[in-house]
């Protein structure tokens, strides 16, 4: 019996899309929280999260703690333009991202 490639490439996918990483980041007024897991529930052992300004351009790494998270200072001028949020967890590649607009940033800082 031959089975098609489509449905061979089909169920490939699956085991990779079981274990996507989730990445959350909010303001809570001068500190930025970032929260990072599995899809499955599981919490990252270790991973660097990377702060980058609207240009793309890398600003300050961290390293994510052993709980999933991670806080660092507002980055200044981030109310102005925004961050992009990046998490790589360790050598298997899973990456996901958060974009903070200035509009999440000012409500963070306004406590709203």
């Amino acid at each position: 019996m031959r089975v098609p490639l489509a449905l061979i490439a089909g169920l490939a996918v699956v085991p990779a899309a079981a274990h996507d990483l989730r990445v959350f980041a909010f303001v809570e007024g001068e500190t930025v929280n970032v929260e990072a897991k599995f899809s499955t529930g599981r919490l990252p052992v270790r991973g660097e999260v990377r702060v980058l300004d609207a240009s793309e351009t890398l600003i300050e790494t961290h390293e994510i703690d052993p709980d999933g998270v991670t806080s660092f200072p507002l980055v200044p001028g981030a109310r102005d333009e925004g961050l992009m949020i990046e998490v790589e967890i360790g050598d298997d590649g899973h990456s996901d991202y958060w974009l903070l607009t200035p509009e999440d940033i000012a409500r963070g800082q306004d406590g709203s």
